[in-house]
């Protein structure tokens, strides 16, 4: 018998995925923000499958992580 529900990863992939084909109806200089997004989304899939069960709020959260990072590498070198 096959599985009845998603795993979180499987609907991180998903939520991407539909995060990336929405970024295709957005002007040409924003597509490729809504590519980093999608792509941030999944980055910490894996890691937010043990903890949460909803495949958003893992989504959300690795995004956050992801920002948060950048904020903090800004925030060494304001340079760049």
């Amino acid at each position: 018998m096959g599985r009845s529900f998603e795993s979180v990863r499987m609907g991180v992939n998903d939520l991407s995925l539909r995060w990336s084909k929405a970024g295709r109806a957005l002007k040409k200089e924003d597509q490729s923000y809504a590519k980093e997004l999608a792509d941030m989304a999944k980055k910490h899939s894996s890691e937010a499958f043990y903890a949460m069960d909803d495949p958003l709020e893992a989504a959300v959260f690795s995004v956050l992580i992801e920002l948060l990072k950048d904020r903090e590498i800004y925030k060494q070198d304001p340079v760049k």
